[in-house]
């Protein structure tokens, strides 16, 4: 058990034993679905405050072999799986979260380094007699590991893109950093020692002209969600038990918070439907962790039409949407198009798949479009 190999679970247990718990672990009954198959390299982006970190903590207390989560997982609607005992904690588990990574490193410069040498010495303590003294790489060590051993990994990533993010003009770090992952998972030998790659973030995997920088990754976005929709964030079902349980107005709930339609669902933002039930009022809880000054910037490129468009939506109407261009950073803007998809990834906008469409969601954000166009007034 280590900082990043074989984590314990006591990260999800904060999660359970807090006053509001929504269970999600029917997720688990997916990735056990497709450990071990093309599909297993997942990249599932989703908004701040949507739960992120909560899934990839979840997935390391179920897979790790550092702890003995049985008990953690009673009564979860993961324990009625048949797969259920057949994996949990068989796995060596490799999680770390990148946002905290950066911080520990001291610069973005220096991250990749600093995980690397984490994970090195690690798999040195747990594996020294199967690494050889010359290996340098985690990606080579891993293949060692597993050629001599038969095990595979399941490797967790939280906030994968805080260098696309918030280095966005880093070029070097970016460089390096996307390097180190194409070394961790493409090819055909991460294929044999990793059985499940799960990355999670606020943008899509990164692209170069058209392509995605880690192609071999299924990609669950706020553009196409697929079969993760319901773990995204609070379906509406969800949301009427919490309502029912605190006294809540339902319809006021849902006026506040609701607006993100992803596959055949309802998605509520998580934090702001916590604060309403914990707090009690109607208001912005969401943009206390994202102020909408955030937007502020991508609004004042003033792209022909995007503020004629923003303020359509904000009159409750949808505006077309172009997705396929945006390069899923935070300086490769092309059009308003660019814009308002970056948007829709940041959970400012929703989007209508079918028709292509995006809107103000609720709100929550309605207010925050508000004080962004006054202040750009």
């Amino acid at each position: 058990m280590g900082l990043f190999l074989n984590p314990d679970n006591r990260a999800f247990q904060t999660a359970i034993d807090s006053e509001i718990y929504v269970d999600k672990t029917g997720l688990i009954e997916f990735t056990n679905k497709v450990l071990g198959t093309q599909q297993a390299f997942i990249c599932n982006s989703r908004p701040r405050r949507f739960g992120k970190s909560i899934t990839a903590n979840m997935l390391a207390a179920y897979y790790s072999k550092g702890c003995d989560s049985q008990e953690l997982f009673a009564g979860l609607a993961i324990e009625k799986s048949p797969a259920y005992q057949k994996q949990l904690n068989k796995y060596d588990v490799i999680h770390f979260d990148v946002q905290w990574c950066c911080k520990e490193a001291g610069s973005a410069e220096k991250t990749v380094a600093f995980i690397s040498q984490v994970l090195m010495e690690e798999l040195r303590e747990a594996y020294s007699e199967y690494i050889p003294e010359k290996v340098t790489k985690v990606s080579t060590a891993l293949a060692y590991i597993s050629d001599a051993t038969g095990n595979r990994f399941v490797i967790i990533v939280d906030e994968w893109d805080v260098l696309i993010r918030d280095e966005s003009t880093n070029k070097i770090a970016q460089e390096e950093y996307i390097d180190f992952l194409r070394s961790l998972f493409k090819g055909i030998e991460p294929t044999r020692y990793i059985a499940l790659a799960f990355m999670t973030g606020i943008l899509p995997i990164k692209k170069f002209k058209t392509q995605s920088a880690l192609n071999n990754f299924d990609e669950y976005t706020m553009l196409d969600s697929g079969v993760l929709a319901p773990y995204i964030g609070f379906t509406e079902s969800e949301v009427r038990v919490l309502c029912e349980k605190y006294h809540k107005d339902f319809a006021e709930v849902k006026r506040w918070y609701d607006g993100y339609q992803l596959g055949g669902y309802h998605v509520y933002n998580p934090r702001a439907v916590v604060g309403v039930m914990l707090r009690g009022t109607f208001q912005s809880y969401w943009s206390q962790t994202g102020t909408y000054e955030s937007i502020i910037p991508l609004i004042n490129m003033n792209f022909d039409g995007l503020k004629t468009d923003i303020v359509t939506m904000l009159s409750g109407d949808a505006v077309l949407v172009r997705t396929n261009s945006y390069q899923n950073d935070m300086v490769t803007f092309k059009n308003k198009h660019d814009v308002m998809t970056s948007l829709i990834h940041l959970g400012y906008l929703a989007y209508e798949q079918q028709e292509q469409k995006a809107y103000i969601p609720n709100e929550e954000v309605r207010s925050d479009f508000l004080c962004a166009i006054e202040e750009i007034d």
